[in-house]
C-alpha cells in the first residue's frame, strides 16, 4: 500500500464519519439519534453533544487537511 493510498483512505473514511456525525446532531429534536430511542443511549445530553461536537470538528479538520493533501500532489 502506498502512501497515497494511505492518504486517500483516511480521507475516504473521514468523508463517510462526517456525512454520519452531521446527520446525528439534533439542535431542536432527537435527529437521526432518536430513531430506535438511541438519543437516550447517553446520561446526559449536554456531554453526549459536547462529544459528538469534539468528534466532529476533529473529523471535519482530518477531512479538510487530507483534501489539501490530496489535492496538491503532496504524496505519490
Amino acid at each position: 500500500m502506498t502512501v497515497y493510498q494511505i492518504v486517500h483512505a483516511i480521507w475516504l473514511v473521514s468523508a463517510i464519519f462526517l456525512i454520519i456525525l452531521v446527520l446525528l446532531h439534533s439542535p431542536k429534536g432527537d435527529g437521526i439519534g432518536g430513531i430506535g430511542g438511541q438519543a437516550q443511549l447517553f446520561t446526559s445530553a449536554k456531554s453526549a453533544e459536547a462529544a459528538l461536537n469534539r468528534v466532529t470538528w476533529i473529523l471535519g479538520i482530518t477531512f479538510i487537511l487530507m483534501t489539501i493533501v490530496l489535492s496538491a500532489g503532496w504524496v505519490k
